[in-house]
């Protein structure tokens, strides 16, 4: 479109009218997808007003995604993106009816989760029941949590599911344009929430210890807002942050304002708990403990502990939206996770787990392909060419992840859910080793 037709078609002259009715014309379509706008000087001599006030409405309509460019590059409509999507979670490949191994979802399997009826028939009795009091954790489910968490001095706040906890710390935290400096690899909900704040990901690379303090030290020379990482059970490659590893991190995080981001995906089905950053920085430090893979998707409950600041904010933000995680919910997971019979079953299924995995691991060392890791509910297999991987797995009906979807550097990787059955264990080891092909050298990062 050139000048004269965008300028026929708008009539402010103000930034914000501007972003108004040009976004307006990119969803009705006068605006395609792809369109290169006029440069800035040129509308700001049409509309008659400053080069700033042009620069002000694209820098609006940028925020929302709506355009993309600069000024020295040109500007150019993306398209209606106000709805944002999650890309990465809801980008997965259709593979029609061939599949007979869908091994894409690390999910828990619904026959080792914990019966829930006694737990339901008492939830009626949580304190506060249909209450307006907005208070951020229920007092049963308190009660429970503060009996093992990994550090004290710290308030609780329970929320709609880990990536729910998540998403509302990262909102207290993110400015649009700010970096966070995540471990490489990671969950990939971490990467949708980040491009929706308007952050920029800088990865830092991990060993069989946790994230590498050089790596980490060279990411906080570009001064992230906040680092993400998972102290625990690593929810990909199994491995766990080591005492020896937390206090060197320690050190790297010392002396400076990086809010600490930990995710515990694993609660209740890891071997040993999470060590915490919050500890030495309880003022800066967000622990986020889910609750979905030991007592069921359904579950939608998580618990961050963080400082009486910061959950005010979350609280303030929460009251924007649902207000509170419901009471039944809470009391219902506090029942389940003092209740003997439960806890056993939570046992029972962390050892199945660790069976079903060890039995595709013990398949592929037969085979000469070693994997690491535990506690975890896949494989992650680095492969000499992912995408080699991916259709000479589905050309054998077996669907997995691709790696590169979990890391802000990519290295051929795929992502191989174990929690279900492995009755076919010997026919997917022998797939995994042919996509495998040949890899030499040190198991990437």
């Amino acid at each position: 479109m050139d000048v004269k037709m965008l300028v026929a078609h708008v009539g402010a002259r103000t930034m914000r009218g501007i972003a108004l009715e040009v976004a307006q014309l990119i969803r009705d379509g006068k605006l395609p997808v792809g369109t290169q706008l006029p440069p800035v000087r040129d509308l700001a001599e049409a509309f008659g007003v400053s080069p700033a006030t042009v620069s002000g409405a694209w820098k609006h309509l940028r925020a929302v995604r709506m355009v993309s460019g600069n000024g020295r590059t040109g500007t150019w409509v993306r398209g209606d993106q106000s709805s944002l999507r999650p890309a990465r979670y809801e980008d997965f490949a259709n593979y029609g009816e061939n599949i007979q191994a869908d091994l894409r979802f690390a999910s828990p399997d619904p026959d080792l989760l914990p019966d829930l009826r006694r737990a339901l028939a008492s939830a009626h009795r949580a304190q506060n029941l249909h209450s307006y009091i907005r208070e951020h954790i229920s007092h049963e489910l308190k009660a429970v949590v503060s009996a093992d968490w990994p550090y004290t001095n710290c308030a609780f706040t329970a929320v709609n599911g880990g990536y729910d906890g998540l998403h509302a710390a990262l909102q207290m935290i993110v400015v649009p344009g700010a970096t966070v400096a995540i471990e490489d690899p990671t969950v990939l909900r971490v990467f949708d929430i980040l491009e929706k704040l308007g952050a920029r990901a800088v990865g830092v690379d991990c060993d069989e210890d946790g994230p590498l303090p050089e790596s980490l030290a060279a990411a906080m020379e570009q001064r992230p807002v906040a680092f993400v990482y998972q102290p625990g059970s690593h929810s990909l490659t199994g491995r766990r942050v080591t005492p020896a590893r937390m206090n060197q991190l320690r050190k790297v995080l010392a002396g400076n304002g990086t809010m600490i981001v930990e995710m515990d995906g694993l609660a209740g089905l890891a071997s040993h708990r999470p060590l915490s950053l919050g500890s030495a920085f309880p003022e800066r430090t967000v622990h986020i403990r889910t609750f979905s893979k030991s007592l069921g998707t359904d579950f939608r409950l998580a618990v961050i502990s963080s400082s009486e600041k910061f959950a005010d904010q979350v609280q303030a933000y929460r009251n924007f939206r649902e207000g509170w995680t419901s009471r039944i919910l809470q009391c219902a997971a506090a029942t389940l996770l003092t209740d003997p019979e439960a806890l056993q079953q939570i046992e029972a299924a962390r050892i199945t787990y660790g069976k079903r995995r060890g039995i595709l691991a013990s398949a592929l060392a037969d085979r000469g392909v070693a994997v690491s890791g535990q506690d975890t509910l896949c494989i992650w297999l680095p492969v000499a060419d992912q995408q080699y991987a991916l259709v000479t797995l589905a050309a054998r009906g077996i669907a997995v992840q691709p790696g590169s979807r979990f890391q802000v550097t990519p290295r051929p990787h795929i992502r191989v859910a174990t929690s279900f059955r492995m009755d076919q264990a010997d026919a997917i080891a022998d797939a995994l080793t042919q996509a495998a092909g040949t890899f030499d050298g040190p198991t990437p990062r």
